[in-house]
């Protein structure tokens, strides 16, 4: 099973990637923000409570997340493989996957790391925000928290990748097929 975790900032393409890697290599895509928006439209509890916290640019709680991937996973049980995209975001997120996984018999093949430069991921939050209407994409001072929050508390996860030899980082600056050249290529090493 081709279980890959697509990695990188607020902005840094992760959402125009992944639709490519799961058209090519046929996977499931498992998007928290995603889930956690389809919660915010249904306007469930959840919803409601992480609307406030994402408005907020603050994480939702972990125990949901991994409830929510559970589900998705159970879903999907002759998936060729899942795309994680924004997930996970600490280092206790990527153990408790690693854990569900294991006991699905499967583990993560690897991360893929875009690597895109503050200045880029403001420039292109802001354009995202002007044609999507997310609150989170217009406000420069919630971007900046959102970045500051990514620097702080989800970086450190590449670490834990690293350590298992499964980080790959990626240039994601350039055109959309430039980027996902170089990620076929990791892929298919």
């Amino acid at each position: 099973m081709l279980n890959i975790v697509l990695f990188g900032p607020p902005g840094a393409g992760k959402g125009t990637q992944s639709e490519k890697l799961i058209q090519h290599y046929g996977l499931i895509h498992l998007s928290t923000g995603d889930l956690l928006r389809n919660e915010i439209a249904g306007q469930t509890k959840l919803g409601l409570e992480a609307k406030k916290l994402m408005d907020q640019g603050v994480l939702v709680p972990d125990e949901v997340v991994i409830g929510m991937i559970e589900s998705k996973l159970d879903a999907n049980p002759t998936a060729k493989g899942f795309i994680f995209d924004g997930f996970p975001r600490t280092t206790a997120q990527a153990a408790a996957l690693d854990n569900l996984l294991l006991q699905k018999n499967t583990t993560i093949k690897m991360m893929l790391a875009l690597e895109v430069t503050e200045v880029e991921l403001s420039k292109r939050l802001l354009l995202r925000g002007k044609d999507s209407g997310r609150p989170d994409d217009q406000n420069p001072e919630v971007i900046k928290k959102r970045i500051n929050e990514y620097n702080n508390k989800t970086a450190p996860v590449a670490d834990y990748y690293r350590k298992q030899n499964k980080y790959y980082g990626i240039n994601g600056i350039g055109s959309i097929d430039e980027i996902f050249n170089l990620l076929c290529k990791a892929i298919d090493k």
